[in-house]
């Protein structure tokens, strides 16, 4: 009987161990995408005949409508009507009509320093390179290194 626990016991620990295939995978470095999504956000304002600006950080933005209501700053709460898309056009996020109502603290960077260039009533876009947005690692369905394109506009301040 304690032969039986002791194999028990021995099975247990082997099959917990956490050396498993995936522990032992090497961990990704971030890549910087900077030079490359800055490349993709030229050559994607030259095909379609935009003009945009820019800030220190890397953001691309034009504004069609300044609007002319209340600027929000970076910790403002907002309502946004947007659409997301990648330079190829394909859509990855949509709002309502009625907008997404979010405080600017809690959105990706790009978001809280774009959104913050409009005052509310304005509209425009957004071309954020990746590391406004999510980065060099995949996620959701938005695949790492990704130029993300926002057309938005800002409803409220609220």
């Amino acid at each position: 009987m304690k032969y039986a626990v002791f194999l028990f016991l021995m099975t247990l620990m082997v099959s917990c161990n956490s050396n498993d295939s995936n522990t032992n995978a090497p961990l990704q470095e971030p890549f910087d995408y900077s030079v490359i999504n800055e490349q993709d956000i030229n050559a994607y304002l030259t095909t379609n005949d935009l003009v945009s600006l820019k800030t220190e950080s890397g953001l691309h933005y034009i504004i069609e409508n300044q609007g002319d209501g209340v600027k929000p700053n970076a910790s403002s709460n907002v309502t946004v009507a947007y659409k997301g898309y990648f330079l190829n056009g394909t859509v990855f996020d949509e709002s309502s009509a009625e907008g997404l109502t979010i405080g600017l603290n809690q959105v990706i960077e790009g978001w809280t320093e774009g959104i913050s260039l409009f005052n509310e009533g304005g509209n425009g876009i957004l071309l954020l390179p990746a590391h406004l947005g999510y980065g060099s690692f995949d996620y959701s369905t938005i695949p790492g290194g990704s130029v993300l394109v926002f057309d938005i506009s800002l409803i409220s301040v609220n």
